[in-house]
């Protein structure tokens, strides 16, 4: 074998999933069309929210000593419904981190930060190779392994093959797997946003009735958001002068933060469920949205792609000293068992929330605000949740629980 994993993407999954690999003794290959260079970039306002269990498999490959002064810790979440122009609902839900032990329940990350560590740690990796300017065109699998060939024409052989290239995932279609979605006919509108007082670490879910409104904490006075609006109207919107986006913005985001402005360039992308009706394929596995694209109204979209790098890296690397050949069925049927109900009831809990709360009922509306201070009023239940949106339940993979391969 030329390596013992190929992967076919260098998204952030894919870069996290090469490392982690090569932390638990696999060597990897990675190709993707980018240059996958590790210069920074100005400020693009793109970021992520990384959950303290994400956060964990970051400190476990070596990478988080790199981001840590960079990123703003999420110290507290607070969950309501809006209407633009009357503020948020006096019934609402709110996490303090101060109730978890772990510390804050995640932190915000900014793409050019993340994404320029994350390759310098692959280049830097001794058991990861990186492919610039190359993708994967074509893979064939067999008894023993996987061929697979570039678009130069190079030809490689390992023992499985990895889809990170993204919901339309190439590498899937190509080995007939197919997908169950739907549009939700709403675009999410994603900016940077500077302001005038101190977020706190405070991260807010406004639920508005044309989608939510999400405000997330950035390090100094800044913040990022991602707008929901029906596609219609979300693209007018983001075509918009700077002047008249924020003017629409401006009743949705309140005053609480003081005055506001862009910073960066702005971004707008379809919101819609789309998951792979199975994970795994012939010496062939999917993370991240080559696997599932979720709404992101609970803020799980990297997350999950995270959980599925640990997931997957710990069945290889077990399977690896156990002296399996990692790509046999029964190995990657272990990945896929472990990942696929946490990923169905992750989809049904999106897309369940985005249809109660993106509507404006009366009575749903009711429903909603009483069920959100019902829960506040818990302590046990609202910690569960806490917990929950932190990544710190459930079976988790060892990497998820700060734990070494």
């Amino acid at each position: 074998m030329d390596t013992d994993v190929i992967i076919s993407g260098g998204g952030l999954n894919g870069l996290t999933l090469a490392l982690a690999l090569s932390h638990g003794g696999l060597r990897v290959s990675l190709a993707d069309p980018s240059p996958l260079t590790a210069e920074t970039a100005d400020f693009d306002g793109r970021s992520y929210a990384l959950a303290a269990a994400s956060c964990n498999l970051l400190r476990a490959i070596g990478v988080w000593g790199a981001l840590a002064e960079r990123a703003q810790p999420i110290l507290g979440i607070k969950v309501s419904d809006g209407r633009a122009g009357e503020g948020p609902s006096p019934l609402h839900l709110a996490f303090d981190h101060a109730e978890l032990e772990e510390g804050p329940m995640g932190h915000m990350v900014e793409d050019r930060h993340l994404r320029p560590v994350l390759v310098a740690a692959a280049r830097a990796a001794e058991r990861v190779t990186l492919l610039p300017g190359r993708s994967v065109e074509d893979h064939t699998p067999d008894a023993t392994g996987v061929t697979v060939r570039l678009d130069d024409g190079t030809t490689l052989r390992a023992s499985v093959l990895v889809a990170c290239d993204g919901r339309n995932s190439p590498t899937g279609a190509r080995a007939g797997i197919r997908r169950t979605g739907w549009s939700y006919g709403q675009h999410g509108m994603v900016a940077a946003i500077s302001h005038e007082r101190d977020h706190g670490g405070i991260a807010h879910q406004l639920f508005m009735p044309e989608g939510p409104l999400a405000i997330l904490p950035l390090r100094g006075n800044r913040s990022s958001i991602v707008w929901s609006e029906r596609s219609e109207r979300a693209a007018v919107v983001n075509a918009l002068p700077e002047d008249a986006y924020l003017a629409l913005l401006r009743p949705r985001f309140g005053d609480f933060l003081g005055e506001i402005a862009l910073e960066g360039a702005r971004y707008t992308y379809p919101l819609m469920l789309s998951l792979a009706n199975s994970m795994i394929g012939p010496r062939l596995a999917l993370v991240g949205d080559a696997a599932h694209r979720l709404h992101p109204i609970a803020g799980q979209g990297l997350n999950a792609g995270v959980k599925d790098v640990a997931t997957l890296t710990e069945v290889l690397v077990e399977a690896h000293r156990r002296g399996e050949n990692i790509g046999n069925a029964d190995v990657l049927a272990r990945y896929e068992r472990w990942r696929r109900f946490d990923v169905a009831a992750l989809a049904v809990a999106t897309d369940g929330f985005n249809r109660l709360f993106s509507n404006d009922n009366p009575l749903l509306r009711l429903a909603r605000d009483v069920g959100l201070a019902a829960v506040n009023a818990v302590p046990g239940l609202r910690r569960g949740f806490m917990r929950e949106a932190a990544g710190l339940t459930g079976d988790r993979p060892r990497l998820l629980a700060g734990r070494p391969l």
